[in-house]
């Protein structure tokens, strides 16, 4: 039997740096100029998979 697993919706800080391939100063350095998208669930920082996305189809860094 095959597992499908839904795209995820939202990544960790470590998991959108790893995804990109940035570090994790310049993920803070992008948030900070609004460039990438944050929520706050609870204690935890996530950013949208579609803040992503939009960030990689930008394509300046």
């Amino acid at each position: 039997m095959q597992r499908h697993e839904a795209p995820k919706l939202a990544f960790t800080i470590a998991e959108a740096c790893h995804s990109v391939g940035i570090g994790r100063s310049k993920l803070y350095e992008l948030i900070g100029q609004g460039r990438v998208e944050t929520r706050k669930i609870g204690s935890r920082t996530i950013i949208p998979a579609e803040s992503l996305r939009d960030l990689v189809a930008g394509g300046d860094g």
